[in-house]
Parts: structure tokens; C-alpha cells; sequence
């Protein structure tokens, strides 16, 4: 049972179907891990615009499955690259976004046997 994250955007574009539901998932849980890596990383190098152009790329899977929490926060990522913050003004949101995303993950592969 989805306690993590929401199919319910994800069934209407799909017009419920499982086949196309499955790709979202497997994209999901084999490219946003690396994806916050990206972001991660850019943080950690004070590269803005890397770490934006991850945190941009993943807002509309976050949107999708949704997640959010984790999506209100990856626009608090994308403001805090625009404005050039201290990392320690982020560290915080990210690792709330990770930790949910991680969450997510988890339960998917669970319950789609991924």
C-alpha cells in the first residue's frame, strides 16, 4: 500500500496503463538516485547550476508520483542555486528530499516487485 508516494497522476496520464505505469516506476527508481547524487555533488562543489539543472530535472517525477513534500523542497533547491546560498542553508532540504526518495523507492520496489 502506497504510504510514500501517489500513482494517481501517474494512472490518469497513463489511462491506466500497467505497462506504462511499470516504465515510470523503473525510471524512477534506476535514475533519480543518481540524479540526487548530481545534486548532491553540486551542492557539495558550491556549482549551482549543476546541482539546478539535476533539482530542475527531477521536480516533475517528484510532481508526478507524488511526492509532496520532497517537490515543495526541490523548489527550495532550485531557489537556493538562483540566489547562490551557503550550503549549510540547503544541507538541511536535501537530505529531507533523499531520505523520502529513498522512502519511495523502497516501497515501489516493493510493491511492484522491481
Amino acid at each position: 500500500m502506497a504510504l510514500n508516494y501517489n500513482l494517481a497522476k501517474v494512472y490518469a496520464l497513463s489511462d491506466n496503463d500497467p505497462e506504462f505505469v511499470n516504465e515510470i516506476l523503473t525510471l524512477f527508481v534506476t535514475e533519480v538516485p543518481e540524479d540526487l547524487s548530481q545534486i548532491k555533488e553540486g551542492i557539495k562543489k558550491k556549482d549551482h547550476k549543476h546541482a539546478y539543472a539535476y533539482a530542475h530535472k527531477i521536480k516533475p517525477t517528484l510532481d508526478l508520483l507524488g511526492l509532496n513534500v520532497a517537490f515543495e523542497e526541490i523548489l527550495q533547491v532550485e531557489a537556493w542555486t538562483k540566489i547562490e546560498g551557503k550550503r549549510k542553508d540547503i544541507d538541511h532540504t536535501f537530505k529531507s528530499i533523499k531520505s523520502q526518495v529513498k522512502d519511495a523507492i523502497k516501497e515501489i520496489k516493493k510493491d511492484f516487485d522491481l
